[in-house]
């Protein structure tokens, strides 16, 4: 069942799900702003506060787990589950919420908000391949799925055969069509997001859930699109460091056209929660603390690039031979 979470009153730009069976589990809670929707939604779908079993989420970013503190109270018997990578920052937020002032500035409390601690005690971390179990027949199979952060986890449901994809095969608001890759700073890895992209592709899964946004339904083709974007923005930020320009000036001449026909407010919200700069920021770490960046100048165009992965001809897609 899919949730709005609103992120900053915009509709279609987080989304939860709530995975209904004997033992409920909601995937991603949204920011802590969301959670006055977020627990509406919940109450009209007759979930009340001893009936939630686990709250997982797929990365410890604020727009997925920025609630989690929060929903732990309103649900004391659920569990949270999440990476290993993040547990202690759900634990402890400290670090975490300092990091995102740093970079949000006003815009955290006035969009995303904050992060309350959640009892190490309700904290289960999920090892790739373990089984949250929903009833019987059905579990949630955790994914482990590093690239956009080291801390995500992806969940594969067994019983509807969708794929809860957090933010490793990019974002897609409905409201804007294109697909982009979602590259921030400090975790980025494009050997890493590819790899998570493959495995994605072989679960075959039946469909896949993005938490920006929505159910898509033709998963091979999304995991294509995805992975072809990657790249796409990959050779872009590679020309410009190469080049030494500004890898956000190379991304918004080259992908400007993208959103040409997209309304200005609806181009707006794509803008602020995946814009450019921060991909571009992802790009330019990536590159100054791998061997892609040392190695950038080694190889003529076309030849298989930094970090290994090859920027001309596409591989085959995830899924296909």
């Amino acid at each position: 069942m899919e949730i709005d979470t609103l992120l900053g009153g915009w509709e279609h730009v987080t989304a939860g799900y709530l995975i209904e069976g004997p033992a409920p589990v909601l995937v991603e809670t949204g920011s802590q702003s969301s959670l006055r929707p977020l627990l509406a939604a919940l109450e009209s779908l007759g979930v009340g506060p001893a009936d939630l079993a686990g709250v997982a989420v797929t990365h410890i970013h604020l727009d997925h787990a920025g609630a989690v503190g929060d929903v732990a109270k309103a649900f004391p018997g659920a569990t949270v589950y999440v990476h290993e990578k993040g547990a202690r920052h759900l634990a402890d937020p400290t670090r975490l919420v300092d990091s995102a002032a740093r970079v949000y500035g006003p815009l955290l409390d006035s969009l995303y908000g904050r992060l309350e601690p959640t009892a190490p005690e309700r904290l289960h971390v999920l090892h790739d391949g373990e089984e949250v179990v929903i009833g019987p027949g059905r579990v949630l199979v955790a994914v482990d799925s590093p690239g956009h952060a080291k801390h995500h986890v992806a969940l594969h449901d067994s019983g509807s055969g969708i794929l809860f994809a957090g933010d490793a095969a990019g974002v897609r608001l409905p409201d804007a069509g294109v697909l982009r890759p979602a590259t921030p700073p400090p975790d980025f890895d494009l050997d890493l997001a590819l790899g998570s992209l493959a495995r994605f592709g072989e679960r075959r899964p039946q469909g896949i859930a993005l938490a920006h946004y929505g159910l898509l339904s033709d998963p091979e083709a999304l995991l294509a699109e995805a992975e072809e974007a990657l790249r796409r923005w990959a050779e872009v930020a590679l020309a410009a460091w190469r080049a030494g320009d500004d890898i956000a000036d190379a991304f918004e001449k080259a992908f400007a056209s993208d959103l040409s026909a997209v309304d200005p407010a609806n181009r707006e919200k794509l803008e602020t929660l995946n814009g450019v700069h921060s991909n571009a920021a992802g790009f330019r770490r990536w590159l100054e603390t791998s061997d892609a960046g040392r190695s950038a100048g080694d190889g003529p165009s076309g030849a298989e690039g930094p970090g290994g992965f090859s920027v001309s001809p596409r591989q085959a897609p995830p899924g296909r031979s």
